[in-house]
């Protein structure tokens, strides 16, 4: 069976990925960190829209706990393959960067850019060798552009941009692409407590986006479709820039 994971793949973003791989030719392996009941309902979910799926357990950012949760996950699944890794988890710290505790700086560009290496490079052996393989990094405007009180997502999400299109180059000929995907204003929970309606007013589309859209995005950049797609950041921000 081959199979799709989804990082922070419970809710927001990552659970509408997760939900719209489901409805492809892809079994969903629903990576979690500490929200145990979030991902069983995503899982639920997944099973409902008639896909197969699995939850699987680790920060990102603990590289033995990636490596111990995969590869009892791969031990449990011998003859399985994760041809899909979408590299979703991330956090933020918010706040201005002269007053910004190292913590702070360090808890996020672990969660984004370490847990892209820990995950990402664990698993890339096997694409390698099947020589077929989709990588997409879920990536942010604010990396893109930068967004001022977001000083270290803004570097954590810019240098996995530049990391997407290093291992592009480098994969290309296994037939593995390698793409992130940079959302803007998005409803989730992440979202939840911004001011809309004062804040659609920078978008020209004047809405934020919904986490279906970017799932569209998604599902396409991991299908066969999209085989000539590789090492691009694709921004779906309703036009800020």
């Amino acid at each position: 069976m081959k199979w799709a994971l989804v990082t922070g793949g419970s809710r927001g973003i990552g659970r509408a990925i997760c939900e719209k791989l489901a409805t492809t030719n892809y079994a969903v392996l629903i990576n979690y960190h500490s929200n145990k009941a979030a991902a069983e309902d995503a899982l639920q979910e997944v099973e409902a829209l008639g896909g197969k799926g699995a939850i699987v357990q680790f920060d990102v950012a603990d590289r033995e706990a990636v490596t111990t949760a995969l590869d009892a996950w791969q031990e449990a699944h011998p003859d399985d393959l994760v041809e899909v890794i979408v590299n979703n988890a991330g956090i933020t710290k918010d706040g201005l960067f002269m007053w910004m505790p190292q913590e702070d700086w360090n808890s996020v560009i672990r969660t984004s850019l370490d847990g892209f290496y820990n995950v990402t490079n664990h698993l890339i052996q096997k694409l390698l060798r099947n020589r077929y393989g989709r990588i997409i990094n879920m990536v942010s405007v604010s990396g893109v552009k930068g967004t001022p009180g977001q000083t270290n997502y803004s570097a954590a999400k810019a240098a996995l941009v530049g990391a997407t299109k290093a291992l592009a180059q480098e994969v290309a000929k296994r037939k593995i692409t390698v793409n992130a995907v940079a959302p803007g204003f998005i409803k989730t929970d992440m979202t939840a407590e911004m001011d809309e309606n004062e804040l659609k007013r920078m978008i020209p589309a004047n809405r934020f986006g919904e986490a279906e859209e970017v799932a569209d995005l998604v599902a396409f950049l991991a299908s066969k479709k999209s085989s000539y797609i590789t090492g691009e950041v694709i921004n779906i921000n309703g036009g800020i820039y």
